[in-house]
């Protein structure tokens, strides 16, 4: 249970700085309130309070959080890794080394793992331009041997 003084620790905090409501905030990060109440349940971010009627009220924070949560995605990071590294980001300047460090590993992998795809995919295409040839060559024999045949029947 909260009590009266984190109460008003809370109230306080979000008169220091600046806030929004879930709007704002989903205009500001291009992203739908559903994301951000998705993200919420992943732990990626947090409103700071809710205000009155249950409205959530978001730090600048969380707004940042979601842009490093974009980025992170457009560098092919699935929500599950982004969650091991995005605290990283908004900690102490080792931290965010730290971060940095744990997505290039991540990235490694990715790179390991699409370099193993490209080369699997080069082998079906190989097999599929011998596939093609093979039957190419057995439609031509048979439309040959259709050809030389006296007006079969259909």
């Amino acid at each position: 249970m909260i009590s009266t003084v984190h109460v008003i620790l809370i109230k306080a905090k979000a008169l220091t700085q600046e806030t929004m409501k879930i709007g704002e905030l989903t205009k500001k990060a291009g992203v739908s309130p559903r994301t951000v109440h998705y993200y919420e349940s992943l732990g990626l971010i947090t409103p700071l309070q809710r205000a009155g009627a249950s409205h959530r009220l978001y730090e600048t924070i969380t707004l940042q959080r979601l842009e490093k949560i974009a980025a992170l995605k457009k560098l092919g990071l699935s929500l599950e890794e982004i969650v091991d590294v995005i605290d990283l980001y908004f900690t102490e300047e080792g931290s965010q080394l730290a971060g940095k460090q744990r997505v290039i590993e991540i990235l490694r992998k990715q790179l390991t793992k699409v370099d193993s795809q490209i080369d699997e995919l080069s082998q079906f295409r190989s097999d599929l331009i011998k596939n093609i040839k093979h039957m190419e060559r057995l439609y031509q024999e048979a439309s040959e041997r259709r050809e030389k045949r006296p007006n079969s029947a259909l």
